[in-house]
């Protein structure tokens, strides 16, 4: 029997997914799972976006650019330039979804054995897109304790080597829901400026923010815009996470006219998807009020729920939909699993993502899991009312 490529044996697995067995074991003995392991959000698809598809007329579903529809990239552009963000059409590749984006950046940016630094935790697919590409994710640590900002400087510039390319961030933050400030984000551009590094700034959950912040757009950093490369994508912004629909920015004429090469290679995005997301930009800014508000009725459940139990800890996220909660157990990949698999109040369990799995630390994150809330505010009350009781009955409860 012929052996494996090595990328496919060392391609992580997904922590977000990893219990979904559990899960479906739970649901099969007639237990009401509330998912909170995934951003799946139950927003409703904007209509604009849903009414292109039903009244799409057309005879053949033909190949786009591989660039996406260029009536697509010029309508995407304007509407970046409306929120102040100096992005022209032809600085933007449209991709399948930003996944995509992301691994034909780091494809066209680095070698294999190349480094990126990226801040812990983070979204546990850049581990898998960093494998792909060839690429070592060299973490550096950001802490719960206040809230998951940026670490210092000088630990991010000491892990500088010579095989470093690039920095990786992601504002407003998956998993943790922290938004960079505008000075967090002026240090990052002294360090790229200093050691000539790309900067990839995953900016797709910009929409939400909250208590007044405002998203700094690293395409507003002066002095590094050829080293910037800006990933966003339409899953979130619009709740269309089944329309693979990403981008990929930057203003590195270079930069883009190679990684447009990757994306001939798998000929080109989605066309229904395109069409769908084009029409999206039409949305009214009263859906994003109306959204924004909803995430924060239940961010403010789900962080005050979970503080009022004994023995946990999870800061207040300033933006997306997602927070890092601490819990006294000693394993918190294991607290999970015992969620699904042995406990249920009243017929009710919960499902969350264990931390460990989004960093690249060995053995950190060992107490926190992710939620997503992404749930209406009833199941997520009945939720941490699950935790709450689950808490006074897991055997591994620490004291």
């Amino acid at each position: 029997m012929p052996s494996l490529a090595s990328k496919a044996i060392d391609m992580p697995a997904s922590p977000i997914r990893k219990l979904v067995p559990y899960a479906e074991a739970a649901k099969k003995a007639g237990k009401t799972v509330y998912h909170l392991n995934i951003g799946q959000p139950d927003i409703h698809t904007p209509d604009a976006a849903l009414e292109a598809i039903h009244n799409l007329d057309q005879q053949v579903l033909e190949y786009s650019h591989s660039a996406g529809f260029e009536s697509y990239r010029q309508k995407l552009a304007l509407s970046y330039q409306k929120q102040g963000i100096p992005v022209q059409t032809e600085d933007i590749i449209i991709t399948t979804g930003g996944s995509e984006a992301l691994i034909f950046g780091l494809m066209t940016a680095c070698n294999p054995g190349d480094e990126v630094i990226i801040p812990e935790p983070f979204y546990a697919n850049y581990n898998g897109f960093a494998v792909m590409a060839g690429v070592k994710v060299v973490p550096v640590t950001s802490h719960i304790e206040n809230g998951f900002a940026l670490p210092p400087v000088a630990q991010i510039e000491a892990q500088i080597t010579a095989k470093t390319k690039a920095i990786i961030i992601c504002n407003p933050g998956n998993p943790t829901g922290y938004l960079y400030t505008q000075q967090e984000l002026e240090q990052l551009r002294d360090i790229v400026q200093k050691h000539d590094l790309f900067l990839f700034a995953d900016e797709v959950y910009r929409e939400f923010c909250y208590d007044g912040a405002k998203p700094y757009s690293t395409m507003n950093l002066t002095g590094i815009e050829q080293n910037v490369v800006m990933i966003d994508s339409v899953s979130k912004r619009y709740s269309m996470c089944g329309a693979r629909i990403g981008a990929l920015i930057s203003k590195n004429k270079e930069f883009m006219a190679a990684a447009l090469k990757f994306g001939q290679a798998r000929l080109s995005p989605p066309t229904v998807d395109q069409i769908a997301a084009e029409a999206a930009l039409d949305t009214p800014q009263s859906y994003f009020d109306e959204v924004v508000a909803e995430y924060v009725a239940r961010r403010n459940i789900m962080v005050e729920g979970r503080n009022s139990i004994p023995g946990v800890f999870c800061p207040k996220p300033s933006g997306a939909f997602y927070c890092v909660a601490q819990f006294p157990v000693a394993n918190a990949e294991h607290f999970c699993q015992w969620l699904l698999e042995e406990f249920s109040f009243e017929g009710q369990t919960v499902m969350m993502a264990p931390a460990n799995g989004f960093y690249a630390t060995p053995g950190a994150g060992l107490q926190e899991a992710r939620i997503a809330y992404v749930l209406d505010q009833a199941h997520l009350k009945a939720a941490v009312e699950c935790l709450r009781v689950a808490l006074e009955q897991y055997p591994g409860k620490l004291n």
